[in-house]
């Protein structure tokens, strides 16, 4: 009798197994950089593969407790977290840096800060193996950026080295406590109260979800006496774990959650009971400070859903690589290949989206207004979208690996709970959604995004009727998106609009990382596959025909030429479904 193993990819480098990703470092950075971090990806792919994912699993399965007295009867307030979270924790803070590399030079042995697209890339990565830590790591960053930009210089001089420390004995970690019982999305409703008492500001609250509740530092919104109702009356303030005299400060951790994902890292209620703290930014602009933060905080979201979908399409091709039924391996049966293409479309859209979106964010901070109000509106787009699409490509994932995917032993199931958190956190599904409708109105996003995307057009080499119908798809949904912030009547449509945004964004932003690749077509593929599946009309009755061929290629993540991106997509069929005139002759 022959006994085959269950496929198991265990200590495969996850960095190796995406080929793609490279490319996109190729393009996304400088030639000297790129050359410089290569070693460091290549590390990172191999400790997601192997160390980091058993430290992951360990950790899952021993969350973090509240420890509120020491057994002499005094006040503790500590978190004790396991082992196996503190190991990850000096990887992510310490060896990598990834808190600190957006602050300060030097890390990574780089002598100036690094851009976004290297933190989010190597985040990209180690969420794979661990999605729960990358929630303090995201704020830490988020909270250091935030007090940089609007602290007085004094707060900055106090804590930026500790927030950037890769020492971990020395380094601060960061938190946002914002979420009330009554205050959730509608942050315009928190009733957290800071009185001025001694020239001292205190806060006074309760906030009821805290991730990271022992943070070093907290951003707080509150609402000093007095002030107006709705968001123009809440001032940001910075919250220390300890005051200067080494006593904690007046909050207590009341109680840790009991999460469906994340198991991880500590999330909890804090009550606040005259805590001091200081006051961050122009009082009464705390709102408009703190969405700089939940943006930055958006955006990482993102990251780790692409990453968490990455995670799936490596594990459903491995198993389907190596695993056998019917006389033939999986990925050479036609329905397996549909579900795997529809997995990987998905998860490179997000991809492409988080990564230009990356750019765009170095650019804005380097002053290009352009950049800025695009990271405006991509950055809400990203969080509503990708969030939910990790959703199901996990739970495609554990679905081609099968029964065993259902089984805590393996990372299938920690994955799909993790992927379920990215649509709540930092604004549920229709509240980013609304969002990205409130730039347009507000900031009139939406034609810079359109014409930044033509412009990406105009730079590809495209037959006729191709450019035409991409060119039609983007005025459809700009159009459409124009329609709903003009009519409030609409609003109800606003989640279908923003996805088609989003769709077509990333339809053009895969051909045009395509056309900066020599050689390789393979994302000008998935750029008319997203017309195909998400933008055009279909009929669910027909039979439709794909070229097994063209598309085994495409799974396979070896280049693709233009003739096999053509036997794939089908142009002038895509062409006629929308009314685009072709040429002939």
């Amino acid at each position: 009798m022959i006994h085959r193993n269950i496929p198991d990819s265990w200590g495969q480098n996850s960095y190796y197994l995406d080929p793609s990703l490279a490319q996109l470092l190729d393009i996304y950075l400088p030639v000297s950089l790129r050359r410089h971090v290569e070693p460091y990806f290549a590390q990172m792919g191999e400790l997601a593969g192997g160390e980091l994912e058993s430290l992951a699993l360990e950790a899952d399965k021993h969350p973090p407790e509240l420890v509120l007295r020491r057994r002499n009867g005094a006040e503790s307030q500590a978190i004790r977290k396991h082992p196996a979270y503190q190991r990850l924790e000096a990887y992510a803070y310490g060896q990598f840096g990834l808190a600190a590399m957006s602050h300060r030079g030097g890390v990574l042995g780089w002598p100036e800060p690094m851009p976004p697209m290297v933190k989010y890339a190597l985040t990209y990565l180690f969420v794979q193996a661990e999605f729960g830590l990358c929630c303090p790591l995201s704020m830490t960053d988020a909270l250091t950026r935030t007090l940089r930009k609007f602290g007085n210089e004094e707060l900055v001089n106090r804590y930026l080295n500790a927030l950037t420390s890769q020492d971990m004995e020395q380094a601060y970690q960061g938190a946002m406590f914002m979420t009330e019982q009554d205050a959730g999305s509608d942050v315009g409703a928190i009733t957290t109260e800071a009185r001025l008492v001694n020239g001292k500001w205190r806060l006074y609250g309760d906030k009821w979800f805290c991730s990271n509740p022992d943070a070093a530092l907290a951003m707080v919104l509150a609402r000093p006496q007095g002030s107006q109702q709705g968001t123009r009356g809440l001032t940001l303030f910075l919250l220390p774990r300890q005051l200067e005299n080494g006593e904690l400060n007046h909050y207590r951790i009341v109680r840790l959650k009991e999460k469906m994902g994340t198991r991880s890292m500590a999330s909890g209620e804090i009550l606040l009971e005259g805590a001091e703290a200081y006051v961050v930014g122009e009082p009464g602009q705390g709102f408009k400070q703190m969405t700089d933060m939940i943006n930055m905080s958006r955006l990482s979201n993102g990251v780790r859903s692409a990453g968490l979908m990455r995670r799936s399409v490596n594990e459903a091709l491995y198993i389907a690589r190596h695993r056998h039924a019917f006389g033939k391996q999986l990925v050479q049966l036609p329905l397996m290949q549909r579900q795997l293409s529809k997995m990987m479309v998905t998860a490179e859209q997000a991809r492409t989206m988080v990564l230009h979106t990356a750019e765009c964010l170095r650019r804005a901070d380097a002053g290009d207004l352009q950049a800025a109000r695009l990271l405006r509106i991509l950055t809400p787009m990203i969080k509503f979208r990708t969030t939910r699409d990790a959703r199901k490509v996990a739970g495609d994932g554990m679905e081609v690996r099968g029964g065993c995917g259902y089984i805590e032993e393996w990372s299938d199931a920690r994955v799909l709970r993790d992927a379920h958190l990215g649509s709540i956190w930092e604004g549920t599904s229709n509240i980013v959604a609304l969002d990205v409708f409130r730039s347009i109105r507000r900031e009139q996003t939406l034609p810079v995004l359109t014409d930044y995307l033509h412009q990406r057009l105009q730079a590809l080499a495209l037959q006729g009727h191709e450019r035409r119908l991409l060119e039609g798809v983007l005025n459809k949904a700009a159009g459409s998106a124009e329609a709903l912030v003009l009519d409030a009547g609409c609003e109800r449509e606003a989640r279908r609009i923003a996805t088609g945004l989003y769709h077509i964004t990333s339809a053009i932003l895969l051909a045009w990382e395509a056309s900066q690749l020599q050689d390789d077509k393979r994302r000008l593929a998935f750029a008319w596959l997203v017309v195909r599946h998400k933008l055009s009309p279909t009929d669910p009755l027909a039979i439709h025909r794909e070229p097994t061929e063209a598309l085994a290629q495409l799974l396979a993540e070896t280049p693709m030429s233009a003739e096999q991106v053509d036997a794939l997509a089908n142009t002038t069929e895509l062409a006629h479904m929308h009314g685009v005139e072709v040429a002939h002759g």
